[in-house]
């Protein structure tokens, strides 16, 4: 297989097993997205223009394709300041009836110390990460299967949802998913070449600036943040271009299918490769750690199947000029 075809096993996202079969997904047309919280509908108007994309840190995974640093040209765009939200979602669910993948299978990938004891039992872990469980019944509503609910989790993002799922729900808000460039250039907030989106420490002054693991893990967060899993999309302060939380938090998928080939630089509004098994995600979560995995950094990245759902992935939607 090329780089471009064979995404590498990510030690920060469970994947569904390729052989899953489900019946395909309803096409969702464009509507009228209701507005929640005064805030749908201001998008951020970036300007584009070139920026250098990438990093060869030594902080980084070189396997991951980070690298190299290539200048990239972008067309302006639009972009949410937040995440989709629980009662985003909520309200496409009710106009149009959408039935996301981890419903259609019945059941997702939870982070084991989130479940009771009992579930926790019963649930089949992963091998090369036992710290996820799939449970059955885990879905957007019910993030930690049952007898869990969303109802004091409404400006929380939305998890549990495929790239499928995130695909829909933007073209339903007359949107789309963001290209990776895309999704990097508005990451770093007009800043060039910093670790972070909003510089080189992780704590500035002691700071909290992003919702990642605390403590030791998978054993103990000391929630030093403020949360255990996920926080309200406009937790911390946003980066440069008023967004907030594009690191840690959810990990956020992108339109790109999965490469670490990047192809001759001066790039123009690149969009990756053609096909492939797995698409981009980006931003990190509220499970990476510096000691086990540090891809909250705003280079960082890595990918999953597109039918696959966790408790820690989501997605924010992107708009032309």
């Amino acid at each position: 297989m090329s780089h471009t075809d064979a995404p590498r096993p990510s030690c920060c996202t469970p994947s569904r097993t390729p052989a899953a079969d489900t019946p395909p997904l309803p096409v969702v047309e464009p509507g009228a997205p209701v507005t929640l919280s005064g805030r749908h509908g201001k998008a951020v108007p970036l300007p584009g223009g070139e920026f250098l994309m990438g990093t060869e840190s030594a902080e980084g995974f070189p396997a991951d394709g980070e690298g190299p640093v290539r200048a990239v040209r972008l067309s302006p765009f639009r972009v949410e300041p937040y995440a989709v939200t629980n009662a985003e979602f909520g309200a496409f669910v009710a106009a149009t009836g959408h039935v996301t993948e981890a419903e259609r299978f019945g059941w997702s990938y939870v982070f084991a110390s989130f479940l009771p004891s009992a579930l926790r039992k019963v649930s089949e872990r992963v091998r090369e990460t036992p710290w996820w469980c799939g449970v059955h019944g885990a879905c957007w509503r019910a993030p930690e299967g049952p007898g869990s609910d969303v109802t004091d989790r409404a400006g929380h993002p939305v998890v549990h949802v495929s790239w499928n799922d995130a695909q829909a729900y933007c073209a339903w808000a007359g949107g789309r998913l963001p290209t990776e460039a895309e999704w990097e250039y508005a990451a770093r907030g007009g800043l060039e070449q910093r670790r972070y989106s909003w510089g080189d420490e992780l704590t500035p002054d002691g700071e909290h600036r992003c919702n990642i693991w605390q403590g030791h893990f998978p054993t103990k967060n000391t929630m030093d943040d403020g949360y255990r899993g996920t926080a309200p999309v406009d937790t911390y302060q946003p980066n440069g271009f008023g967004l907030f939380n594009t690191a840690g938090n959810v990990w956020e998928w992108c339109a790109d299918w999965w490469t670490t080939d990047h192809g001759p630089a001066p790039l123009t509004d690149p969009s990756g490769p053609a096909t492939g098994t797995a698409k981009v995600i980006r931003g990190g979560s509220y499970l990476c750690h510096a000691s086990y995995c540090n891809r909250y950094r705003v280079a960082a990245r890595t990918s999953n199947t597109p039918d696959s759902t966790t408790g820690h992935m989501g997605f924010r939607c992107f708009y032309d000029a």
